[in-house]
């Protein structure tokens, strides 16, 4: 059959979809047997299927195919404004230092809440980099002067790591989660003022087809994308390029490395490093990512692609002496986002602050484990007597 080179990618997509909708179940309960086990016949086997309904995937993908915009913008770096945190010592702006060192020495940094300035480079259209700290960008965002929300088209976010975290709940909030705003996903270094940063990203493999494999690279998408991986790949560090609702999976696998680690590390005796946690209690890890992978599909209509968990451990192996930290400095940009549908998440922060003294003055929310029991307790009979 002769299928148009137009169709493809749509086939393509609705092949992604249903392979997503369909998930196997394991351990099927066999009626009468007073155990778990698979279902089983005397001809073939049968497999049993849980259907996800969560149209909302399908609805994204219908809404980008009737924007027309099946093209991925590139506009060329130019000199560019950078937002810098409205308080704080300047030596202590990393991400602000970080993106002055990727480009060509024309931007113009400036403090939130200052004037915008009409030009930047001689030029009306420039990428404006939010480097504000993510405890800043909500009031950043909502306190912006009209001529700011005039340019949010050109605003460009940051995710992924301590310094940025996951930042979609706030951009959701103000319709800036979507295919035009650039984002960007942290993949190198954030050495200071002192330094250039470097790439984090770790070969971890040969596919089937003798193509490298790589874990933790930078990613970005958006109108500006283009601009920002060019000082990335002219600063030799790597960068996949790609429409927003790729660039979303990618962003909630960071994400997921950065909560889950840090937390499972917190929670030990001793000080612990991310290295450690990926080599010495990758079953705990394990089954927490996939929780934390269930409860994204099940509410965000986000499907982690596969081979995430071999990239997870491959980033935390390599990750040197980083120190696993939970903090509540920390805790609204790792944990206050989708992550907290996963049980074992819940339980573990729970039990990190009842029983390490950690994250005393946040409000967790409760797990299923704590909850009261909505069965009544007792027997009771049917002529009412307990």
């Amino acid at each position: 059959m002769l299928v148009s080179v137009a169709l493809l990618p749509l086939l393509v997509a609705i092949s992604a979809l249903v392979a997503d909708a369909f998930q196997p179940t394991s351990g099927s309960s066999v009626a009468g047997s007073g155990r778990r086990g698979t279902c089983r016949s005397t001809t073939r086997s049968t497999s049993l299927y849980n259907t996800w309904s969560n149209g909302q995937a399908i609805k994204e993908y219908l809404d980008f195919l009737e924007s027309g915009n099946q093209d991925i913008p590139m506009k060329d770096d130019v000199p560019s404004l950078i937002v810098a945190p409205s308080s704080g010592d300047p030596t202590s702006w990393e991400l602000v230092a970080a993106v002055v060192a990727l480009g060509a020495g024309e931007d113009v940094v400036i403090q939130a809440g200052m004037p915008l300035p009409e030009e930047v480079g001689g030029s009306k259209s420039f990428p404006i980099y939010v480097c504000v700290y993510p405890s800043e960008l909500k009031d950043f965002l909502s306190s912006a002067a009209d001529e700011w929300k005039a340019k949010m088209g050109d605003f460009v976010f940051f995710s992924g790591g301590k310094q940025c975290g996951c930042i979609e709940p706030i951009l959701k909030e103000r319709g800036l989660a979507r295919d035009s705003i650039t984002q960007v996903l942290l993949g190198f270094s954030l050495p200071g003022p002192s330094g250039k940063p470097k790439d984090l990203s770790v070969k971890i493999g040969v596919d089937a087809s003798g193509e490298d494999k790589w874990a933790g690279e930078s990613a970005v998408c958006g109108e500006w994308q283009g601009g920002f991986a060019e000082r990335l790949e002219r600063n030799g560090i790597r960068v996949k390029k790609g429409f927003y609702r790729e660039w979303r999976r990618w962003m909630w696998e960071r994400a997921a490395y950065d909560a889950v680690l840090n937390l499972v590390g917190s929670v030990r005796d001793k000080p612990t490093t991310m290295k450690d946690v990926a080599l010495y209690y990758g079953e705990e890890v394990s089954d927490m990512l996939w929780e934390v992978s269930s409860a994204l599909r099940g509410h965000l209509a986000v499907t982690l692609t596969y081979g995430f968990e071999e990239r997870i451990f491959g980033i935390g192996e390599n990750a040197g002496d980083e120190q696993c930290i939970l903090s509540e400095e920390l805790y609204p940009v790792l944990y206050d986002n989708a992550v907290l549908n996963s049980k074992m998440i819940k339980q573990y922060l729970g039990f990190a602050k009842e029983e390490c003294g950690l994250l005393q003055n946040v409000d967790l929310p409760v797990s299923l484990a704590d909850r009261p029991s909505l069965m009544r307790q007792g027997n009771l009979r049917s002529d009412g007597v307990i």
